[in-house]
Protein backbone atom coordinates (compact mmCIF):
# COMPACT_ATOMS: atom_id res chain seq x y z
CA UNK A 1 0.00 0.00 0.00
CA UNK A 2 1.86 3.05 -1.23
CA UNK A 3 -0.39 6.00 -0.36
CA UNK A 4 -2.22 6.21 2.94
CA UNK A 5 -5.13 8.61 2.68
CA UNK A 6 -5.95 8.72 6.39
CA UNK A 7 -3.75 8.10 9.42
CA UNK A 8 -4.65 6.60 12.80
CA UNK A 9 -6.21 9.37 14.90
CA UNK A 10 -7.53 11.37 11.92
CA UNK A 11 -11.05 12.75 12.33
CA UNK A 12 -13.27 11.80 9.39
CA UNK A 13 -16.92 12.03 8.40
CA UNK A 14 -19.10 9.52 6.59
CA UNK A 15 -19.25 10.81 2.99
CA UNK A 16 -22.38 8.70 2.44
CA UNK A 17 -24.60 6.44 4.52
CA UNK A 18 -22.48 3.50 5.76
CA UNK A 19 -24.60 0.36 5.50
CA UNK A 20 -24.06 -3.12 6.92
CA UNK A 21 -22.69 -5.57 4.39
CA UNK A 22 -23.74 -8.45 6.62
CA UNK A 23 -20.59 -8.51 8.74
CA UNK A 24 -21.44 -5.99 11.48
CA UNK A 25 -22.49 -7.52 14.80
CA UNK A 26 -25.50 -5.93 16.47
CA UNK A 27 -27.05 -4.71 13.19
CA UNK A 28 -29.88 -7.11 12.43
CA UNK A 29 -30.74 -5.94 8.92
CA UNK A 30 -28.27 -6.93 6.21
CA UNK A 31 -28.45 -3.40 4.77
CA UNK A 32 -29.00 -1.72 8.15
CA UNK A 33 -27.61 1.77 8.73
CA UNK A 34 -24.33 1.85 10.65
CA UNK A 35 -23.48 5.55 10.26
CA UNK A 36 -25.49 8.22 8.42
CA UNK A 37 -23.77 10.57 5.98
CA UNK A 38 -22.02 13.35 7.90
CA UNK A 39 -21.47 11.36 11.11
CA UNK A 40 -18.10 12.09 12.71
CA UNK A 41 -15.62 9.36 13.53
CA UNK A 42 -11.94 8.65 14.13
CA UNK A 43 -9.61 6.32 12.20
CA UNK A 44 -8.33 3.63 14.59
CA UNK A 45 -6.49 1.37 12.12
CA UNK A 46 -5.93 0.82 8.41
CA UNK A 47 -4.89 -1.94 6.08
CA UNK A 48 -5.85 -3.57 2.80
CA UNK A 49 -8.74 -5.73 1.66
CA UNK A 50 -8.00 -9.43 1.98
CA UNK A 51 -9.46 -10.23 -1.45
CA UNK A 52 -7.82 -7.26 -3.23
CA UNK A 53 -4.70 -5.89 -1.60
CA UNK A 54 -4.81 -2.83 -3.86
CA UNK A 55 -7.87 -1.57 -1.92
CA UNK A 56 -7.34 0.38 1.29
CA UNK A 57 -9.62 -0.30 4.25
CA UNK A 58 -9.92 2.02 7.24
CA UNK A 59 -11.32 0.99 10.60
CA UNK A 60 -13.36 3.92 11.89
CA UNK A 61 -15.17 4.35 15.19
CA UNK A 62 -18.13 6.65 14.60
CA UNK A 63 -19.78 8.68 17.34
CA UNK A 64 -22.68 6.84 18.86
CA UNK A 65 -25.34 8.87 20.65
CA UNK A 66 -25.56 12.40 22.02
CA UNK A 67 -22.64 11.92 24.46
CA UNK A 68 -20.24 11.40 21.55
CA UNK A 69 -19.12 7.98 22.71
CA UNK A 70 -17.50 5.88 20.01
CA UNK A 71 -19.14 2.79 18.56
CA UNK A 72 -17.55 -0.43 17.35
CA UNK A 73 -14.91 -0.18 14.61
CA UNK A 74 -16.35 -0.24 11.09
CA UNK A 75 -14.39 -1.12 7.95
CA UNK A 76 -14.71 1.70 5.38
CA UNK A 77 -13.36 2.26 1.89
CA UNK A 78 -11.65 5.63 1.25
CA UNK A 79 -14.49 6.92 -0.95
CA UNK A 80 -16.94 6.37 1.94
CA UNK A 81 -15.01 8.88 4.07
CA UNK A 82 -14.17 12.57 3.92
CA UNK A 83 -12.42 15.11 6.11
CA UNK A 84 -14.77 17.88 4.97
CA UNK A 85 -17.06 18.82 7.83
CA UNK A 86 -20.73 18.68 6.78
CA UNK A 87 -22.59 21.96 6.48
CA UNK A 88 -24.73 22.79 9.51
CA UNK A 89 -28.39 21.96 8.99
Amino acid sequence: MEKIQYEVGDMVFAAEDILNDGGMPGIEEEEGLIAPAGMRGVVVHYGVAEMDESKEIYLVQFENGPEGTLGHPVGCLPDELTQEEPAAA
